[in-house]
């Protein structure tokens, strides 16, 4: 039928009854015809509501940082960016390897990784932060490069390079509240690894994150045990 009224007007026509602004000119188009094109109509609905939809799943989070990294830079900064570096490259890449792992990005002196098991995410934190411990045990305090670390198990939103939402933000104010050398974790995060990790958990209680608007219950973790 589109054919006869010419290729162009019939191109215009049929887009126009697509976009459902010819009401009137579908109710003279055959049954067949009408239900076609109203097929049609709903098929590009979903497929632009699929193209929309985003990527979400469950994960382990860990983030890491350099306590004083500022301070260390203005000291010797080639230095200090090289060491940090040579760590990521010989500790934290393997690490995270060995636990099932990946590392999403670095941010400067930040890295952020994801797991699909929170306990290989707190067993990767401690066995860095272990290997760490060595490695400083002869640098002067004023060079050492010491990672603070926190871990959530939560909700991201994934994207090709980087993963977002509420558990990543949770996992980097847990980073923030380390000591340097320390790992924090939500209690999300420990009722899952209590009792599985060798380790002995500090009760923090409800602390005051930045930006987060509820009170998050904190564990920390002692290299000690």
């Amino acid at each position: 039928m589109l054919e006869d009224v010419g290729p162009d007007l019939g191109k215009a026509l049929l887009t126009g009854l697509l976009a459902g602004g010819a009401s009137v000119a579908v109710q003279l188009l055959s049954p067949g015809m009408a239900k076609l094109l109203r097929r049609l109509r709903w098929n590009g609905a979903g497929t632009a509501a699929h193209e929309h939809r985003v990527e979400r799943r469950l994960a382990a989070i860990l983030a890491a940082d350099v306590a004083g990294y500022s301070r260390l830079m203005t000291a010797d900064e080639e230095g200090t960016h090289f060491r940090l570096l040579t760590h990521r490259r010989e500790v934290i890449e393997p690490k995270v390897l060995e636990h099932r792992g990946r590392i999403v990005k670095y941010t400067g002196d930040g890295a952020l990784a994801e797991f699909s098991s929170v306990i290989d995410a707190v067993r990767c934190a401690l066995e860095v932060q272990q290997l760490m411990l060595a490695r400083n045990a002869g640098v002067s305090p004023s060079r050492r490069i010491e990672f603070r670390m926190g871990i959530n198990l939560g909700d991201v939103i994934v994207a090709p390079d980087d993963i977002y939402g509420h558990g990543v933000n949770l996992a980097a104010r847990l980073e923030g509240l380390a000591p340097p050398g320390g790992i924090c974790i939500s209690a999300d995060a420990w009722r899952h690894v209590r009792g599985a990790i060798a380790a002995e958990f500090v009760d923090l209680g409800e602390q005051r994150l930045k930006n987060i608007a509820d009170p998050a219950h904190v564990f920390a973790l002692s290299l000690a045990a």
